[in-house]
């Protein structure tokens, strides 16, 4: 067992070294294929385990080496295997194999194949570190890792200037968001002597309820979730590392490490069932951001921006189910997600390949005829987003909805109505992309041609894992026999009770079928208004009203730019200008003081020994004299 749990993360390790000192003399082909199999070779022993585990298997931990001792609290690189660092595992190496062969087409003609490929099996190798750790220190390399990766892939193509600021932009937030989750480490360690989980979670007992020092931990904890999963006011990042490739898109800011901070919370359950005060802050970070980015999206132009203001929405909807204490169904969502998101983003990539590099959605237009294999696998991941019945996004959604229910009523329509804004972009995506004439140029039509396998195979592969995925997670009116099959996995990783009240069957179909028919009526109109109507995406600034705010993303950035970007520049200025006039030359003036003295100095120090002679005559003389007086 140790040799495998070795192998999971050692082989991107290896496709990483391998193609970051040898890939460029390699064949593209031989690169491509390398990196995809050692992650996919990680991906067949993590199901080999997962056969031999069930729900009350005990975590197993294997110790790679004792690292450091302080403050007799003993620190080891160690790894956890459990239910859910298995979980993640297979769907970072699983969905991750996928997007690896996928970039093999879609990176084909790129000159940094080599570096793109040691990239991405660098990216799987901390990912790994940070689900497998079995401390919260380990986890934090992981943590750290996957942060600099973003920030190489972002700005993979460097030379390009605002591909570059974005990739800073999301490194420097980030590192907000890092220092907290550092903070709560180190007061964990504090109150615990101890960072691994399991000492963690047997001693968790010692904080009452709601008290001080676990509300702070959590609070630290989740500021550091709230930077790696762009939540607000942290978010801005991540629709501007869409300046990546298209592949990145989907599996570091859609599948994996966006979802890193889902991951934190449900770990530390131990800690934040103690402070429910910090639950609700979670639930109301979570609601609002799925609001605000939902409402952003509604008037995106730009394809992959579209979706990655979708991402941040999403991940509200996990943040608002872990607020409501339903962690389970938060993991539930990431699941479901992972499969449809990363199936939405790689189908949009094959458009973008497609239309030459194009994103703008209005000179798009009438690809379901030209790219039929695509369109069918974004229609798929399309419906389950928007949660239409039977569809794995509508299962995972549905059960977020029956939680925020038993939270508040309210609570409950502000989701379904961030739901309904997830059902009005997306179609309003799928139709200007698929639907009606196109409006591009008769270049780009000349040249529309549909992917080749090594992309068509995987959205063939996420779009069969979007529509049955929901099978993980059944409601438990369907039978006990093949309902809840998650709720039974997960059940042991949590040291508190985190059943949810069972909701009277006729309310939950209730609200499933208020879900249902605001859906489907937003289809019809959504369908009428761009397909049968022909209306068409508008320049940005003919937009106005509501519309206008929504283009222009709220003018959250510039808000950002005004009160924070501004004044830290202005007060990188003010040191410079400090610096340059005021101690630069202070040194000056007391280094050419130094200098002059040194100067002046000179002439007395010239070897003559009379001159020698005459100096301490004339010094004796003046202190016999002064004494003298003084007497």
């Amino acid at each position: 067992m140790e040799n495998l749990v070795y192998a999971i993360i050692l082989l991107p390790l290896a496709g990483f070294l391998i193609n970051g000192f040898f890939g460029k003399k390699l064949p593209k082909l031989f690169v491509g294929t390398l990196a995809t199999l050692v992650v996919f070779t990680s991906f067949v022993i993590a199901v080999k385990i997962f056969l031999g585990f069930d729900e009350n298997s005990s975590p197993i931990i294997v110790k790679a080496f004792e690292w450091f001792k302080v403050n007799g609290m003993q620190i080891n690189f160690a790894f956890q295997i459990d239910q859910l660092s298995l979980m993640m595992i297979m769907i970072i190496t699983g969905i991750g194999s996928l997007i690896h062969l996928y970039s093999i087409g879609y990176m084909s003609h790129d000159a940094g194949f080599a570096r793109f490929f040691s990239y991405l099996n660098l990216f799987i190798f901390s990912m790994l570190l940070l689900v497998m750790g079995n401390n919260y220190l380990i986890l934090f390399i992981g943590w750290e890792g996957v942060g600099v990766c973003s920030y190489l892939l972002i700005g993979f193509w460097y030379k390009n200037e605002d591909f570059g600021k974005a990739a800073r932009k999301a490194f420097i937030m980030n590192r907000i968001g890092d220092l907290a989750l550092l903070v709560g480490v180190f007061v964990i360690a504090q109150q615990m002597n101890a960072i691994d989980y399991l000492t963690v979670a047997q001693n968790a007992n010692k904080f009452e309820l709601n008290s001080p020092v676990v509300i702070f931990i959590t609070l630290s904890l989740f500021i550091g979730a709230i930077g790696k999963s762009a939540q607000i006011p942290l978010f801005t990042w991540l629709p501007d590392a869409m300046a990546g490739p298209t592949p990145v898109s989907a599996l570091i800011h859609a599948a994996t490490m966006v979802t890193a901070g889902i991951y934190l919370v449900v770990r530390s359950n131990f800690l934040f069932s103690l402070a429910p005060s910090t639950l609700d802050i979670i639930l109301f970070i979570g609601l609002t951001t799925s609001l605000v980015a939902a409402f952003i999206g509604l008037r995106q132009n730009d394809i992959k921006k579209v979706l990655a203001y979708s991402t941040v929405s999403q991940l509200g909807f996990m943040f608002i189910a872990l607020g409501a204490g339903a962690y389970t169904v938060a993991m539930f969502h990431l699941i479901t997600h992972a499969f449809f998101k990363a199936l939405l983003f790689l189908g949009a990539g094959s458009v973008i390949h497609a239309m030459s590099d194009e994103q703008d959605m209005r000179f798009m237009g009438g690809l379901r005829k030209k790219i039929p294999l695509t369109y069918i696998t974004f229609l798929i991941g399309t419906l389950a987003i928007s949660g239409i019945p039977f569809f794995s996004g509508m299962i995972s959604k549905d059960e977020i909805l029956a939680a925020t229910w038993n939270k508040s009523p309210i609570i409950w329509f502000l989701t379904l109505f961030s739901a309904a804004l997830t059902a009005v972009y997306m179609f309003r995506l799928l139709f200007l992309t698929f639907f009606g004439e196109f409006r591009g140029t008769e270049e780009q039509k000349k040249h529309i041609h549909e992917s080749p396998y090594s992309m068509t195979i995987p959205l063939m592969v996420l779009a069969i894992l979007s529509l049955f995925g929901g099978l993980l997670n059944l409601p438990h009116f369907v039978g006990h026999q093949f309902s809840g099959k998650l709720d039974h996995w997960l059940s042991h990783i949590y040291l508190f009770d985190v059943q949810q009240a069972e909701i009277p069957l006729w309310k939950e179909l209730s609200l499933m079928a208020v879900t249902v028919l605001v859906v489907l009526i937003i289809l019809f109109i959504v369908y009428r208004m761009y397909v049968k109507n022909g209306k068409a995406a508008l320049p940005e600034k003919q937009y106005t009203g509501w519309e206008r705010l929504s283009t222009k993303k709220l003018f959250i950035d510039e808000i950002y730019n005004a009160t924070v970007v501004k004044p830290v520049e202005g007060m990188g200025r003010a040191g410079k200008l400090f610096d340059k006039e005021i101690l630069t030359k202070l040194s000056d003036f007391i280094g050419f003081g130094a200098e002059d003295t040194g100067k002046a100095m000179k002439r007395f120090q010239n070897g003559n020994v009379e001159n020698y002679v005459l100096i301490m005559s004339l010094a004796i003389g003046i202190i016999l004299i002064v004494n003298f007086i003084l007497q």
